[in-house]
């Protein structure tokens, strides 16, 4: 059992965070063993032909499958912003201190009581070349396997927070942490997630990072060890539809009523979306899609709620009336 200890200033201090890094790090699992991670088979599937031939693929997936025991933090350190910037992470983790990658690697094997395999101590041997060849394959990983579904991912991602954020303001902390997943249980001030090993980490005042991401499921998974920020990584709701295939909609009325971008916007916001999203996946900017929301709004076609520093836009149900009116009946 993992016990993270709070004082009042930790809970004022817990917060969200969005990683593209940890994405990676924990897709590797998915990918490796589609068979024990079927929610996230048709990813699998796709992913794998797009990572045929990467350079480094067998040294990220060493590092960062789990098989049942530690990972190494230094993979994918804890977010330092809200929504971390995949090439910042990229850099810290270039400048890693050598001996903190070493100790992490020890630690993994020695957790698993196997040797170090030959391609993981010919990275450890030159370190400098090892861990900027291990970001090379990240950043082409992401671009091929992430980046394709990453603005849906995201959007899951920040409904789920926004989702808590509200949950915090209507019922307190107990609410936040009520579902974050079944292992994980808020008692008298504590936070533990059932784990096979004991440890129990007082938050000094740092507070809790809390890090939705996708390829988490089934499982959440802790950081607990110095010099990083205490964290859970978990699993958000929505995850379940992610990879589902939607029916195609004929978006040629909707565009003459409302012009081609709003009515793109309009039947984006099957999930409720954050303009950042939204702006992603039009390939918009903010600027752009702000102006597009703020006429729908006006328009009773969608609503928009500020959840800390996200707002959260969703359609009304006068915009789902017009949306599925303008999707083809099937009918003559």
């Amino acid at each position: 059992m993992i016990e993270y200890r709070f004082s009042s200033h930790d809970l004022l201090r817990t917060r969200f965070a969005i990683s593209p890094l940890c994405e990676v790090c924990w897709s590797t699992n998915a990918l490796l063993h589609p068979e024990k991670h079927a929610l996230h088979a048709p990813w699998a599937r796709r992913a794998q032909d797009r990572l045929r031939g990467l350079d480094g693929l067998e040294l990220l997936q060493e590092l960062n499958v789990s098989r049942g025991g530690y990972v190494p933090d230094f993979g994918a350190p804890p977010p330092t912003t809200p929504v971390a910037d995949l090439r910042e992470e990229l850099e810290r983790v270039r400048s890693t201190p050598h001996d903190r990658v070493a100790q992490e690697v020890a630690w993994r094997y020695a957790g698993l009581g196997s040797e170090i395999p030959a391609v993981v101590r010919t990275f450890l041997a030159d370190l400098d070349r090892g861990l900027a060849g291990l970001v090379e394959t990240v950043a082409h990983y992401f671009d091929r396997a992430i980046a394709p579904w990453w603005p849906e991912m995201r959007r899951v991602l920040e409904d789920d927070i926004s989702h808590r954020a509200e949950r915090l303001t209507t019922g307190g902390t107990g609410d936040v942490f009520a579902d974050l997943h079944p292992d994980i249980v808020w008692r008298d001030g504590s936070l533990r997630v059932r784990r096979r090993h004991e440890a129990t980490v007082d938050l000094g005042g740092r507070g809790l990072l809390l890090v939705p991401a996708v390829f988490a499921w089934p499982e959440a998974f802790t950081l607990i060890d110095e010099p990083w920020q205490p964290t859970v990584v978990y699993t958000p709701r929505g995850v379940g539809d992610l990879w589902a295939p939607r029916a195609p909609r004929d978006g040629r009325a909707l565009a003459a009523l409302l012009g081609s971008r709003r009515a793109q916007i309009l039947t984006a916001l099957d999930r409720p979306a954050t303009t950042s999203a939204l702006a992603a996946a039009q390939r918009l900017p903010p600027s752009s899609v702000s102006e597009h929301v703020a006429v729908l709004r006006a328009a009773g076609l969608v609503r928009s709620r500020r959840s800390g520093r996200l707002v959260q836009h969703a359609r009304t149900t006068a915009g789902d009336v017009v949306v599925e009116g303008a999707a083809p009946s099937g009918t003559t």
